[in-house]
């Protein structure tokens, strides 16, 4: 199933153990405290069998030796209802759990909850330098009140997806909204909590959204994901976690998963690096081609390169769709070098073709790193699409 981010866990009042052992001190501060977030996935096909084996993987990373001065945190949910907060510490030749809080009904759709989780990572774990990668499912930008998906009744008439035929992709966090957390949320907590995450990698589906990045501008130098649906194992955190720490090597992550998925049985993967400080500039950009720029026609609609499998397309490749939609030559090159500076060519990967579970494999044609909502005629999108701080800053 695909990851589906932000995206749950149970809104109940935050009850933490805390086994606060008191051995670090200021000479114990950390040149970097990596965060590796597991929220439950939901119920049914979800993916915790996975997240072992993510953290497995990790561990043999932190067994060859991190750089000096670099921590792994781990926040892992058991239960819908449980979770705990561990490093990964090297003894010997051995890595063990050292852990320092559980968490009674973890209330990670708040604000107050997810920033309890930070204040804990910075008290056990201080650092000038912050990143994060969320293993969960994910639906983008779309609010967890209608981020609907594939076979639900009522809704944009998807092919069944838990049925459990198909291989499993991370899609969007548990089977009911009260374990999906909204991207507003995420964001808030992080500002709440002074932090600045040198990244936040989505280990998600369909996070590379320019709605999503617009969001999290501030909160993060740069973010790291799939434009589309991410197969079940996620990223490959042995050959790629070495990249995650210290000093952050982006074309590293990004070579590592793109190796990984094109000799993976089921060879579907897209990623991208998108970097924050550059979308301010981008959204003035679309906001002068929104306004001398006339609505595309169903046909030429029809003719984006989509990245999604859903009947009404939600995610459109951003780069395709504008170059069809801005008629001004000026304003297109523009947008081009902005772009650029967005989304770097550098760090963009893609195998042939990118797999959903609604409707299995699609061609790659084109791919610029990042979607956009906006030429979507989705009643699931057009419902919601005019809240996105994208579209308030844009139109």
């Amino acid at each position: 199933m695909m990851k589906r981010l932000f995206v749950l866990i149970m809104a109940a009042t935050l009850l933490i153990s805390c086994h606060d052992k008191n051995t670090y001190k200021e000479q114990d501060t950390a040149v970097q405290t990596l965060l590796m977030y597991f929220p439950w996935s939901g119920d049914g096909q979800d993916l915790t069998d996975h997240f072992h084996t993510n953290i497995e993987d990790m561990k043999t990373v932190v067994a060859a030796g991190l750089p000096e001065g670099c921590r792994v945190l781990v926040f892992f949910m058991t239960s819908g209802t449980k979770g705990e907060l561990y490093e990964l510490v090297r003894k010997g030749n051995q890595v063990e759990r050292e852990v320092y809080c559980t968490y009674d009904h973890p209330a990670i759709t708040t604000v107050d909850g997810i920033a309890t989780i930070f204040r804990d990572m910075k008290r056990f774990a201080p650092a000038p330098r912050y990143a994060m990668s969320i293993g969960c499912h994910g639906m983008a930008w779309m609010p967890a009140t209608n981020a609907t998906g594939r076979g639900e009744a009522g809704r944009e008439a998807e092919l069944e997806y838990w049925q459990g035929n198909g291989p499993l992709t991370r899609w969007f966090g548990g089977t009911s909204e009260e374990y999906r957390t909204e991207i507003k949320t995420l964001a808030e907590a992080i500002r709440g909590e002074g932090i600045v995450f040198d990244y936040i990698l989505f280990d998600d589906c369909y996070m590379a959204s320019v709605e999503v990045a617009y969001e999290l501008r501030d909160v993060a130098h740069h973010l790291i994901g799939s434009t589309s649906e991410i197969m079940g194992v996620g990223f490959p955190y042995a050959d790629m976690g070495r990249c995650m720490v210290g000093e952050v090597d982006y074309m590293g992550i990004c070579e590592a998963f793109y190796s990984f998925y094109m000799s993976y049985i089921y060879p579907y993967g897209t990623i991208s690096v998108t970097i924050t400080k550059e979308l301010e500039g981008l959204a003035t950009v679309m906001k002068r081609i929104n306004a001398v720029s006339a609505p595309l026609s169903a046909a030429e609609r029809d003719e984006i390169q989509v990245l999604d499998g859903y009947t009404y397309t939600r995610f459109f490749d951003m780069g395709d769709y504008v170059r069809r939609y801005c008629k001004d030559a000026a304003l297109l090159a523009e947008f081009e070098a902005q772009f650029e500076k967005v989304v770097p060519s550098l760090y963009r990967r893609h195998t042939p073709m990118f797999y959903s579970g609604t409707n299995g494999t699609t061609k790659i044609n084109t791919f610029s790193g990042i979607t956009t909502s906006d030429p979507s005629v989705s009643k699931e999108v057009l419902a919601a699409i005019e809240t996105t701080s994208w579209w308030q800053a844009t139109h």
